[in-house]
């Protein structure tokens, strides 16, 4: 049994520390040592929202992912990669802003919970569920070969508008990283149906207790997706300020 649960980055420094270690820790098993999502910049952005996987108690980490949103204090990550190799990056997002846009990243999940959808299904499908909350209207996302599939099964596609039709070297030259574009959050009209409905039944009670099944083993997840402070967020006007 374990909890996924939804935050502002800055209301909850100490679970976002958690993340950071455990997420340094992944990168660093698979031989890279530095990433633009792993810097830790984006715990003292306003406009950063964190998924964590943990146990019952919050005594342990399994898995995280964030949802940035472009007007904060910091580019989004998808920026930062891409954004030296091409600058093309930078108009995409600045269009898309102007509505309410954001990044799924920092998607990772430790070898305990290997295999089990942690960091490919559900956090996605949790992402996905809070960018409502946020007032997002798109989300980009910076997938590896094996997150793809996901990406596409909540409506994202390739945007094949940047890079080499979509692709970059990244994090590292072996290493091939896929520029995705998610283009109606309120609707998912591209997703996979039963995705989908999982997403919507999240959205309308984001706090609720299911029994999933991923390759013929059931999970028991307490999803708590309602964000904390939420006011807070609507009153900040960062989205606002991008409008205008």
């Amino acid at each position: 049994m374990i909890t996924i649960r939804a935050f502002r980055a800055i209301d909850d420094l100490e679970a976002c520390q958690k993340f950071v270690i455990g997420h340094r820790h992944v990168l660093e098993n698979i031989g890279v040592k530095k990433v633009t999502s792993s810097k830790d910049e984006w715990m003292y952005n306003p406009a950063a929202f964190v998924i964590i996987v943990e146990d019952v108690d919050r005594t342990k980490v399994y898995g995280g992912a964030r949802v940035e949103v472009a007007g904060g204090t910091t580019r989004l990550p998808i920026e930062e990669a891409t954004g030296y190799l091409d600058s093309k990056i930078y108009d995409v997002v600045k269009e898309y802003a102007v509505d309410g846009t954001g990044e799924i990243c920092g998607l990772w999940n430790s070898r305990e919970v290997a295999g089990m959808g942690i960091g490919s299904v559900f956090l996605t499908r949790a992402c996905v569920t809070i960018s409502t909350q946020i007032k997002l209207k798109t989300l980009f996302a910076l997938c590896a070969p094996y997150t793809i599939k996901m990406a596409e099964n909540v409506g994202y596609h390739m945007l094949q508008t940047v890079g080499n039709k979509g692709t970059f070297y990244y994090p590292k030259l072996d290493l091939i990283a896929t520029a995705m574009i998610l283009e109606d959050v309120d609707t998912l009209s591209r997703g996979d149906r039963e995705e989908v409905d999982s997403v919507m039944s999240l959205r309308a009670k984001p706090i609720q207790m299911r029994i999933e099944t991923l390759r013929k083993k059931e999970l028991e997840i307490h999803y708590n997706l309602q964000i904390p402070n939420i006011d807070k967020w609507y009153e900040s006007g960062i989205i606002q300020n991008l409008n205008k």
